[in-house]
This record gives C-alpha cells, sequence and structure tokens, in this order.
C-alpha cells in the first residue's frame, strides 16, 4: 500500500470512527485492510476516499462493511480439547475458592452471535447443578456487533450448528422450535447479560472469576493488545482465570499473567512484582586481645580487604583515610602513603563523585547511603559505572569508629543486562512476529471457512436452482408435447375447414341462383360467384358491409320487412320478386327466397338470401308482382 493510500485508509478509519463510533484504528492493518477492500469490491469502488464519499452519502452502507470486518466464525465447544481442561482443570479449582453461595461471575467478551457464551453456561450449569446456576452465576457477553448480540440474545440454532454439542448437553440444554431449530433453555438465559461494548474505548467488568476471549486478540496490533490485556487483568479477581483462544499466546505479558495451561491457552492472573532493596554488609572491627593477636588481625582484615573484588576505602572519624583495598589503589591511582592523609587532599574524594557529602550523611543518620550509577572513565577511554555505598562503622555502643566506602562495579552486569535486553527484544520480536504471523494464519483460516461457508450456500442455491430448471424443463418439455398434439390438431381440422369450405364453394358456384348470407345486424358475411356475376361487385368488395348500404341494381330496402321477418322467427321463408338492373345494366326481373340463418345451437344468427332472374311475363313490374308472379310464400 502506496503512502497515500495509507493516508487514505486512516482517514476512512478515523471517519468510521467519528461517525458511527466504531474505533477500528487499533486492528492489525493488514487484516483491516483487506477486509475493507474485499468490502469495496464488491460495492464496485476503487480507492478509499471514494469509498469514505460513499459512506456519507449512503449510511446503510455501514451495516455491510461491519459485517465484512467483523467475522464471526465461531462455534459450540470450538476447540473441544481445550474446553474439555477448563472444565475438568480449572473450572472444580475456581468454585472451590468460592464460599458456599457466593456469586461466580464470567465475562464472555468478543461473544459473536453466543455459541462459546452458552458452552460456559452448560459447563458450569454441569459443575453447580440447575439451582446453583441460578443462584449463583451472572454471565456477561458483550460484543461490538448489534446484529450479532440480536442473534445471541434470541439464542436459536440451526442443527447443523450443534453437532459438536455432545449429545446429553444438547438434550438437556436446547428445546426444538419451528422450523427446525434449537433453542437455548429460557430459564437459563436469565442469567445471561448481553450488552455492547468495545474492548478498546469502554471500561471493562470486574471482580470476576472467569474471563473468555478466544481468538479476538489476534485482530489488533501489539499496544492495542497490551491495553486490552491490562484492562483484563484489572477485571479478574485474584486466581482468576483467562481463556484465550488457540492462536493467542500472550508470553509478553507475563508480569500480567501467568500461563496454567500453554497448550489450552488457559491463563491466570497474576501479581506484578515489586523492586526488592539491596542489602549492605558491615565491616567489623578486631577484638584487640594482646598485640601479636591485633597485628595478626590488621594484617587478616588487610588481605581480607585486598582480596575482594570491590574497591574500599576506610575513612576515620576524624576524615583521614585509614585504609584503601588493593582494588581501590589500582582504580584510583592511591598507594600506602596516601593512607593518613586528610580525604579532602586526595582526588578520589570528589572524583568519580563527591564523597564528603554522603560520608556527613552516613555518619549524622548512622545509616548507609547509596549513590547509584556513577560513571569513571578508565585510562583506555571506557567508561565504567559504579554503585557506591557509604555505610558507618559503628561499635557495640553505637559509636562511629568511621565510615567504609565501597565501590560495585556495575560494567559487568549492566553489560550483561544490555545484551539480555537485547537478546530479550529480539526474541521478543522474533515472537511477536510468530505470533502475528500465526494470527494471520488464523484470520486467514477464519476468512476461508467463511468465504467456503458462503461458497456452500451459493452452491445448494444453485443446486436448487438447477433443480428448478430441470422441472421447468420437463414441464415446458409436456407442454410442448401437448402444443405439438394441439398443432397436428389444428392442422387437421384446419384441412377440414379447408375442404368444407372448398366444398361449400363449390355447391355455391354450381347454384344457379347468387347466395348472400347476413349476419344478424345485417352485414354480408357470403357473396356468392352468381351473386357477383349479377351485380358486378366481387366478394372482398362486399365483405361485412352493410347490406342495405350497398350501391347495385337491387332495390335492397324493399328487402327490409321479408329479412326482418326471418330474423325474428315471425317467418321461416319469404319470397318476392323485384324489378332491377344487373351488372350489365339491363332491366331485368329478380326473384328474392329469404330464409333464416340457423347457428349450431338452433338460434337465429342471420338470413340467407337466393336471388335469381326471373323469366316470367315479359316487362317491367312497377311493385313487390304482377300477374305472372310467382305467389309470396310467407
Amino acid at each position: 500500500m502506496s503512502r497515500a493510500a495509507e493516508e487514505e485508509f486512516e482517514a476512512l478509519l478515523e471517519f468510521i470512527r467519528d461517525d458511527r463510533g466504531f474505533d477500528f484504528t487499533g486492528y492489525k492493518r493488514s487484516t483491516l485492510g483487506r477486509r475493507v477492500r474485499k468490502r469495496m469490491q464488491e460495492v464496485g469502488i476503487d480507492g478509499f476516499a471514494a469509498y469514505r464519499e460513499q459512506l456519507r452519502r449512503n449510511p446503510d452502507e455501514f451495516t455491510a462493511l461491519f459485517n465484512t470486518i467483523l467475522i464471526n466464525v465461531t462455534g459450540f465447544f470450538r476447540d473441544p480439547d481445550a474446553w474439555e481442561v477448563l472444565a475438568r482443570d480449572f473450572l472444580p479449582a475456581l468454585l472451590e475458592r468460592k464460599d458456599p453461595g457466593e456469586p461466580v461471575r464470567v465475562w464472555s467478551a468478543a461473544c459473536a452471535s453466543g455459541e462459546e457464551t452458552y458452552t460456559v453456561a452448560m459447563l458450569l450449569c454441569e459443575a453447580l447443578g440447575t439451582e446453583g446456576f441460578h443462584e449463583r452465576v451472572k454471565i456477561y457477553a458483550t460484543d461490538v456487533d448489534e446484529e450479532a448480540l440480536a442473534q445471541a440474545r434470541v439464542a436459536h440454532y440451526a442443527a447443523r450448528g450443534l453437532e459438536a454439542v455432545p449429545e446429553p448437553l444438547r438434550a438437556r440444554y436446547f428445546e426444538a422450535t419451528a422450523g427446525g431449530q434449537w433453542a437455548f433453555r429460557a430459564d437459563l438465559r436469565r442469567q445471561i447479560i448481553f450488552g455492547r461494548h468495545d474492548l478498546v474505548r469502554d471500561a471493562p467488568m470486574s471482580h470476576l472469576d472467569l474471563l473468555v476471549s478466544r481468538n479476538s486478540l489476534m485482530y489488533f496490533n501489539a499496544e492495542t493488545q497490551a491495553r486490552i490485556l491490562n484492562r483484563f487483568h484489572f477485571a479478574l479477581n485474584d486466581h482468576g482465570v483467562l481463556f484465550l483462544g488457540k492462536a493467542e499466546m500472550m508470553r509478553a505479558h507475563g508480569d500480567l499473567f501467568t500461563p496454567a495451561d500453554l497448550k489450552a491457552r488457559i491463563f491466570t492472573r497474576g501479581a506484578r512484582a515489586s523492586m526488592r532493596d539491596r542489602l549492605l554488609m558491615m565491616a567489623q572491627p578486631p577484638r584487640p586481645d594482646g598485640r601479636e593477636r591485633q597485628a595478626r588481625a590488621v594484617q587478616l582484615r588487610d588481605a581480607a580487604l585486598d582480596a575482594q573484588g570491590a574497591a574500599q576505602l576506610v575513612v576515620g572519624p576524624d576524615g583521614t583515610l585509614a585504609l584503601a583495598n588493593a582494588p581501590a589503589r589500582a582504580l584510583f591511582g592511591l598507594s600506602r602513603a596516601d593512607e593518613g592523609r586528610p580525604l579532602q587532599d586526595l582526588t578520589v574524594s570528589y572524583r568519580p563523585v563527591d564523597l564528603r557529602s554522603p560520608i556527613d550523611q552516613a555518619r549524622r543518620d548512622e545509616r548507609p547511603v547509596v549513590i547509584h550509577q556513577v560513571e569513571y572513565p578508565f585510562s583506555n577511554g571506557e567508561f565504567h559505572t559504579f554503585d557506591v555505598q557509604v555505610v558507618p562503622l559503628l561499635d557495640h555502643r553505637r559509636v562511629t569508629l568511621g565510615v567504609s566506602v565501597s565501590f560495585v562495579d556495575l560494567t559487568p552486569f549492566r553489560r550483561l543486562q544490555a545484551e539480555l535486553q537485547e537478546t530479550n527484544q529480539e526474541l521478543e520480536t522474533a515472537f511477536e512476529e510468530l505470533q502475528s504471523t500465526n494470527e494471520e494464519l488464523e484470520t486467514t483460516n477464519e476468512e476461508l471457512q467463511s468465504t467456503i461457508e458462503e461458497l456452500e450456500t451459493t452452491n445448494e442455491e444453485l443446486q436448487s436452482t438447477n433443480e428448478e430448471l430441470e422441472t421447468m424443463n420437463e414441464e415446458l418439455q409436456s407442454t410442448n408435447e401437448e402444443l405439438e398434439t394441439i398443432n397436428d390438431e389444428l392442422q387437421r381440422r384446419t384441412t377440414e375447414l379447408n375442404h368444407v369450405n372448398a366444398y361449400m364453394t363449390s355447391i355455391l358456384t354450381s347454384l344457379s341462383a347468387g347466395v348472400v348470407v347476413l349476419d344478424r345486424g345485417l352485414d354480408i358475411r357470403v357473396w356468392s360467384r352468381k351473386a357477383e356475376e349479377l351485380w358486378g361487385l366481387r366478394a372482398d368488395e362486399v365483405a361485412d358491409r352493410a347490406f342495405q348500404n350497398l350501391d347495385i341494381g337491387l332495390p335492397v330496402e324493399r328487402l327490409k320487412p321479408a329479412i326482418r321477418a326471418c330474423l325474428e322467427g315471425s317467418s321461416d321463408f319469404e319470397e318476392t320478386v323485384l324489378d332491377a338492373v344487373n351488372r350489365r345494366g339491363r332491366p331485368i326481373r329478380c326473384r328474392v327466397a329469404v330464409t333464416p340463418f340457423l347457428g349450431a345451437n338452433g338460434e337465429i344468427g342471420g338470413a340467407v338470401l337466393v336471388m335469381e332472374e326471373w323469366r316470367g311475363a315479359s316487362g317491367p313490374s312497377t311493385g313487390n308482382g304482377g300477374p305472372d308472379d310467382p305467389p309470396a310464400r310467407g
């Protein structure tokens, strides 16, 4: 990630913190950046600045982002061997240390959807019994994800999620519900309090006997982990138990917690070690049992002083240098001749440190005075560090005989301490890198597990869609076969209808008279070939036209009474002869027979007109008929 991208990413984290109160600034940047980029890829946005604007314009996007960052990969009895160790080796001892009836307080931090919280509840209920659990246990379950907390409060889980729960526990603590779900017992849920809590920003719980926080620290950087662990230390009682996940080691915080079972990642609360005061040795003067014994004692004393590794000076009550051992003489350039001289006349009185004030203070207070971290340059240019101890020498009557000044060379220890610190730093760095790598692998594994679950869900959906498509294909194939059958039937009937139409057309063509079929609205439905020859209009010219509106040589208005009588059913046959003009303009007498047209159901659907030229008496007629006209029937 470039420097500009890093700045944009940090600005995005600050915007999320200020706008929604989710502080992700303490999370590991590699994991956090990977999760944010995944969400950006899903919504098709490049660049953290553009995604920040997307969050500002669309506040609902926060929910999807938080669901992507906060991977709730959990389960009942996750890492069952570790839970077995907790139940077998630690919970009984924890309960034994409590007085009968004393409350048992538990904090399930980063509880996600509640599986580990209810796992702790089952173990405590097994250890205390249902009545003891109701009376003594209080479990606080917290997380930053409100959706996960909502699911944890409902405590409904699919049967697949309970596979890790032993069958006896499943039968005692879960009840079947509608839809194939299983619910944790409602009476035990009353002892569990769920709430939103940010491990980085919010104050911890207190007076806890057990703290369960599994695979949550691995998402934070080293500084944030240290801050959270200090809060965990504050939250636990003395000898309280901390239960971490398999990816969390915590070797760098041995002053806070002591490993109780490193494989199971179970730790107990420890106390911070205090500094111990150094003990100062006091020199004792020889007893005067004769001149010879005194001389030997002096020689023995001098030999003992010279054999010491530390440089030592003895100052008499009058302020003179009474004695300097061999290391002191070599270190400060003194000789035997300097013994008996006033200390203030010697360079050692003020270099490497002013001794006069500490000597006066030791005499006055009758207690040792220690000057720490005094540096002294050697001839080769190296600096050595000393602790200068000024100790008053008292007799049995607590009369001051003098003062002993010792120079304890700390240089080798400082060098070893520096080397040890450097080595420890390297080891700690290597361990943190290893732990970080392990946490990264664990995080990646959880992300892969989450992705696998998503892929499995997608695969199941695709399989279900495929089955639906296969079913639809079979239905379509069956429908297609039915349509083919119907099509064959339609073709057969069309062929038959064509034959009938051709047959009817042949019949109408063969008739010597013209045939016209009208519907009840007097619109033309059939116009035969003979009708075309009589009046000069083709069938396509008169189709669907009103018969009374035709401009032909036949007076159609005079046919309306006969047509109306047939349509109304008052007559089944009407015949009349009219004067007309055919298509050639020649006057003719036309005989028209009108009969009702009966439909398939027997109802009158129109009228049939049969028209032909009448070959009776010649001459035009002025009425509906003449002396030679055929009689009208009706």
